[in-house]
């Protein structure tokens, strides 16, 4: 028999598995606000028939490459021990690092948590900005660390001097520095030259976390990924997750990469619960440059068109550098988001103290086009910000 299979065969056994196992496809993704009583497949079709533009998700899915890669791993759901496809060793070598410095994950909150639990005990202190993604700082409040939460500039980008003199004052009681790059939500990049600012700004021997998520997504010149200060021997910890642009955020699969001491600290808290599909995907992913390019180019060709039509209408977006952006609707962002959803849209969350800025994610072509009419009959136009933000 053909071990090979079709898309959409592979999406039918997904969900036939889900319901021999008394999971309802669809379950819980409305939350709250999911009528009650639906079956199964009226669950379905209600999520599938919004835009979803709140998550910050690759719409297209995984490639062509990758699907054919874990379609041929379905002969390895029933086995322990079975061939991975050498799935660590290959992102060690995509990277330049050893196989000693990657630590797998389910995607990259995993990464997030595991180091939150490894480098922070009890009262100890993490430190990054606020808004930023908070994972690392659920984690601290979990187990009883404390989170010293510093705000944006003005400009909304991250305050590395204020990063490091914090650092300082706290040296005794800091745990880690977590610092997203970019930053979500709000898109903006830590230029490299302010991230070696704050290597060498800090002491030594404090752990810092750089979350690089939407590393593949940026044109800024003035980025680097700080996977070299792993090689370099410094105590960081960058987190990377195929859930962005490989599209599998809803398959799990992500990773940290630090330097082998780090790593085996980091392994007494790492679940490793990654399986066979996901790591086959995994490595097709990496193999598969065309599909990545592809998907990089559309993301990006469609952010900068949609925000170039909200700026010409009068409307304030952050220069993101991601696969979403912020847009200053000068409304409480509750009340839009209830507005968009009610007309099919699904649109960020709030992120204090920004509360008037939403979160958009880009789409695919239609779902863009769904956003801005919907945009066009909740906020009016009005006078241009010529800002010239793409």
């Amino acid at each position: 028999m053909s071990l090979k299979v079709s898309r959409r065969r592979f999406m039918g056994g997904a969900a036939a598995a889900l319901g021999y196992m008394g999971l309802k496809p669809g379950a819980g993704l409305l939350g709250a606000t999911r009528p009650a009583g639906l079956a199964p497949l009226q669950q379905a079709n209600e999520y599938d028939s919004f835009a979803k533009l709140s998550s910050n998700e690759n719409p297209y899915g995984p490639s062509d490459k990758m699907l054919e890669a874990m379609n041929t791993a379905w002969k390895y759901s029933n086995r322990y021990g079975y061939p991975d496809g050498n799935i660590r060793r290959v992102i060690a070598e995509h990277h330049g690092v050893g196989p000693e410095n990657i630590l797998l994950g389910a995607g990259s909150g995993e990464t997030l948590e595991v180091v939150g639990h490894t480098f922070l005990e009890h009262k100890e202190k993490v430190i990054g900005v606020t808004p930023t993604f908070r994972t690392v700082y659920g984690t601290a409040t979990n187990i009883d660390a404390d989170v010293i939460e510093l705000p944006l500039d003005d400009d909304h980008s991250q305050n590395i001097d204020l990063m490091i003199e914090t650092t300082r004052r706290n040296y005794r009681d800091v745990g880690l520095v977590y610092l997203c790059n970019p930053n979500n939500p709000t898109g903006m990049i830590v230029p490299a030259s302010d991230v070696r600012r704050l290597l060498d700004g800090i002491p030594e021997d404090v752990p810092v976390l750089i979350d690089e998520a939407y590393h593949h997504f940026i044109e800024d010149s003035r980025y680097e990924t700080s996977v070299p200060y792993v090689l370099e021997g410094r105590n960081v910890i960058v987190a990377r997750t195929f859930s962005k642009i490989y599209g599998m955020a809803g398959m799990r699969l992500g990773y940290g990469i630090a330097p082998a001491d780090l790593i085996q600290q980091m392994r007494a808290y790492s679940t490793g619960s990654v399986n066979a599909l996901v790591k086959w995907g995994g490595v097709a992913a990496l193999s598969d440059p065309e599909g990545e390019a592809w998907v990089k180019k559309t993301t990006l060709d469609l952010r900068k068109k949609t925000v170039a039509e909200l700026e010409a209408m009068g409307y304030e977006c952050l220069p993101s550098e991601c696969n979403f952006f912020m847009v200053k609707t000068g409304r409480p962002v509750q009340e839009v988001r209830s507005a968009f959803r009610e007309r099919g849209v699904l649109v960020g969350r709030p992120f204090p103290p920004m509360l008037d800025f939403l979160r958009v994610s880009i789409g695919t072509e239609d779902e863009m086009k769904r956003f801005m009419a919907a945009w066009k009959e909740i906020l009016p136009a009005r006078a241009a910000t010529g800002n010239g933000n793409g």
